[in-house]
């Protein structure tokens, strides 16, 4: 059996150094505070919709994909407004 452990863990390493990354550039902007205000307001409406389907649907390629899916449809448009300029 192939262990994917240490690929796995480098992807979270990856992951969590772009987000890093991006949390940086976030304070070195300067965002207002309504803006801060709105961005969590929709990061956490999009991470409670995730847990809901993430808890009650099956866990198969669509449900990963449909995830995947929304989270670029809603947080790309952000990064395009807010931090890309």
């Amino acid at each position: 059996m192939h262990n994917n452990y240490s690929y796995w863990n480098c992807f979270s390493i990856f992951a969590s150094y772009k987000l890093c990354l991006l949390i940086n550039r976030l304070i070195l902007l300067q965002m207002t505070t309504g803006r801060w205000i709105r961005f969590a307001c929709i990061l956490g409406l999009w991470l409670f919709l995730v847990y809901i389907v993430w808890t009650r649907a099956e866990h198969n390629f669509m449900t990963v994909f449909a995830i995947v899916a929304s989270g670029i449809i809603v947080f790309v448009p952000l990064y395009k407004k807010y931090i890309r300029k």
